[in-house]
């Protein structure tokens, strides 16, 4: 078993979300007692079924003893472990291949519940709410195996009301397995909707506060610059462009980040909004590793400095952010007068390696592309294409 598929089932059996999942482990638990008295109760009913019932009552006894050290060990996230879950399903196929030695083979051929009756579910279902679906069925045929071995002769197991068994432990592991899954999946969304809304009210707070004070200064030192002109309308013009910065950054959706190592790549470029730089965005989050959402927005800075550079001030510049699924594409535009034809290449060759290492090379190290058109007179732009891991996507 590899270290990556450790840590998987780790991470699933040992995280316990806030409700749902320790409803199901208390489903478990109630289920197997129940079990346990239905046995006992068959026990009682069917003794003439036993050749050996003073040992199948000491089968029982021990059934019990298993089901409250399993029952304590599950009630705590750490305890779900792979070996209990494992040492789970073998003792219960020992318990339920007893019925061998504990029955009549008359009795074990004919369609009479073996000494476990249901309780041979438990490690079925507690393998799916551990693990999922599939780890349900794997455990669903190594005890629906050992009940069909119990038939002696092994032919007779071969029949309708036989395999009634092993066919609702199937069931049982893929139904209980799904629902599972989808209960985690839906408790996560209900908790990111809570931490969303719960930053959408602090953000809408401390904007308020901000309006009523750092706002309002910036605008009037931006607009007292501007009349005032010279150095102080220099003045007005950066206050100005901060001013917009922090419209924008209060104005972002604010996104929760979904997972360690995840970031919104919306929050990085919104940053970049000024009076002469607009940014665009879908609606959603843009989910990026985070080292890949830190490499994009370098590039994309690296982008518009070159605007700043080449064409002043003064140029105006868009940023437009699509996301495609398994690609994310930053396009930047500016009304400058373009690239002469070969002077990329010059550059490079005179050691200005703006464009071919700030730009180009942080891309090309995340696997992606970029694409360069530009007209004399027309401006520029710029594309950049980087992938997304498909984990994510």
């Amino acid at each position: 078993m590899s270290t990556c598929t450790q840590a998987k089932f780790r991470a699933r059996c040992h995280t316990d979300p806030v409700g749902l999942q320790a409803q199901l482990w208390r489903a478990i638990a109630a289920f197997r007692f129940a079990s346990l008295g239905y046995a006992a109760i068959l026990l009682v009913v069917d003794s003439g079924d036993y050749r050996r019932l003073p040992f199948a009552w000491v089968v029982l006894a021990g059934m019990l003893a298993w089901t409250v050290a399993t029952t304590y060990a599950y009630a705590r996230p750490a305890g779900r472990t792979r070996g209990l879950l494992t040492a789970d399903v073998a003792v219960t196929a020992a318990a339920l291949l007893s019925t061998i030695w504990l029955q009549d083979s008359a009795h074990v051929t004919a369609p009479v519940l073996p000494v476990t009756a249901t309780w041979a579910a438990g490690p079925v279902l507690a393998w799916a709410v551990a693990a999922g679906r599939r780890a349900g069925l794997a455990a669903a045929a190594v005890l629906g195996a050992c009940d069909i071995a119990r038939h002696q002769p092994i032919s007779g197991a071969f029949n309708a009301s036989a395999l009634n068994g092993p066919i609702l432990l199937l069931l049982a592991g893929w139904v209980v397995g799904y629902v599972s899954r989808l209960a985690a999946a839906a408790e996560l969304a209900m908790q990111q909707a809570a931490q969303a809304e719960a930053a959408s009210r602090e953000r809408d707070r401390i904007a308020r506060g901000i309006h009523d004070s750092v706002l309002q200064v910036l605008a009037l030192v931006h607009r007292r610059g501007a009349e005032a002109g010279g150095e102080a309308a220099e003045i007005g013009r950066l206050a100005g462009e901060q001013e917009t910065a922090l419209r924008t950054l209060i104005g972002a959706g604010g996104s929760v980040e979904h997972a360690p190592g995840e970031l919104d790549l919306r929050t990085l470029l919104a940053r970049e909004t000024t009076s002469v730089v607009s940014v665009v965005t879908p609606a959603e989050p843009v989910r990026l590793p985070s080292e890949t959402a830190g490499e994009t927005a370098s590039a994309v800075r690296a982008a518009l400095d070159n605007v700043r550079r080449h064409c002043g001030d003064s140029a105006k510049a868009w940023v437009l952010v699509e996301d495609e699924g398994n690609l994310v594409t930053v396009t930047i535009r500016d009304d400058g007068p373009g690239i002469p034809p070969g002077r990329l290449d010059e550059a490079a060759g005179d050691g200005r390696l703006g464009i071919s290492h700030a730009i180009r090379g942080r891309i090309r190290d995340l696997g992606g592309s970029v694409h360069i058109a530009s007209e004399s007179g027309s401006g520029t732009e710029v594309r950049l294409r980087v992938p997304r891991p498909r984990e994510m996507a």
